[in-house]
């Protein structure tokens, strides 16, 4: 048995892999809950866009000039389309993001709770009803994080409209737009924003572990969440940062997965090549919630090593 100094947060990782792997009712659990609301909430997104094209019809924001062979244009050509529409998907996001989050809140507060108590009834407690009473707080816990990662998409929304209008306004470039230089802070904003928020958001996910496992209140499990000590906050940093490395990989693979049949599009067609780029959508979303669930073992698994609980 490692020493809390020895210890090191992925040394067990693969391990957690294959614990998840061995009981797939944790993944199908979280792929539950998240498809719960994720497929009626992107229906919804879905039906909004379509009603937004038929009052500004693409034609007439300029969309049907768009023009492969020559991107910078295209890029001209987006980001005064963006203009034209923002008005009216901003109209649609007042009342669809505080919904959205209020809704989420629900599902995954429930949903995640479930997961927590299945996982704990398989390692530690034969009941998980001291868990499933605390899904009020797991609820609240949620929607903490729902407003927290809204702020940060608002955040990366606005550094990266402060780029566009930089690089891609024709009158503010003078002349023709700065394509290049738009990629590279696009770039460089995504991954700031990504990893800062890999660094600071395993404050919210280890809350719940928390509040389940003590019985706290929310407001005493986020507060307790920043008085675990150097040693313990290195750990769930680490675990964090590792998975958020694997997201990107796994965004990597799908892209690979996709572009590999592209040589072979004549032979295969564009219908067949749609029903394989929908099937590698639905086996990285998959993908994605299987590790999810190792991150909140492996949290799980921390919090009994530091803790004793």
């Amino acid at each position: 048995m490692p020493t809390r100094q020895e210890l090191r947060a992925t040394q067990g990782f693969v391990a957690h892999m294959t614990f998840c792997w061995r009981h797939p009712s944790l993944t199908a659990l979280e792929v539950a809950w998240r498809w719960l609301f994720g497929v009626p909430f992107l229906l919804i997104l879905w039906g909004k866009a379509q009603q937004i094209l038929l009052r500004i019809p693409a034609d007439s924001a300029g969309l049907g000039r768009l023009s492969y062979q020559n991107p910078w244009l295209s890029a001209e050509i987006l980001y005064a389309a963006a203009g034209i529409y923002r008005p009216a998907v901003v109209e649609v996001l007042r009342w669809l993001v505080p919904a959205g989050a209020v809704v989420w809140a629900l599902v995954s507060g429930i949903g995640r709770t479930l997961v927590l108590a299945r996982l704990n009834w398989l390692r530690v407690d034969p009941s998980p009803r001291r868990f499933l009473a605390r899904a009020p707080g797991m609820i609240a816990l949620q929607f903490v994080w729902a407003v927290a990662l809204t702020g940060v998409f608002w955040l990366w929304y606005r550094a990266v409209a402060w780029d566009a209008a930089t690089h891609l306004d024709a009158d503010a470039v003078g002349g023709e737009a700065d394509l290049i230089g738009f990629l590279i802070w696009l770039i460089f904003i995504s991954l700031a924003v990504y990893s800062a928020w890999a660094m600071v958001s395993w404050v919210l996910s280890i809350a719940p572990v928390l509040m389940l496992h003590t019985g706290v209140p929310v407001g005493a499990a986020l507060a307790g969440s920043f008085r675990l000590g150097r040693e313990f906050s290195g750990k769930l940093v680490e675990i964090n940062l590792v998975m958020s490395i694997v997201k990107i990989a796994l965004i990597v693979l799908a892209m690979v997965f996709c572009s590999a049949p592209l040589p072979f599009s004549d032979q295969l067609g564009p219908g067949s090549l749609g029903t394989l780029y929908r099937l590698i959508a639905v086996a990285y979303l998959i993908a994605n919630d299987y590790f999810h669930v190792v991150r909140l073992k492996s949290f799980f698994e921390l919090w009994r090593f530091y803790r004793g609980r």
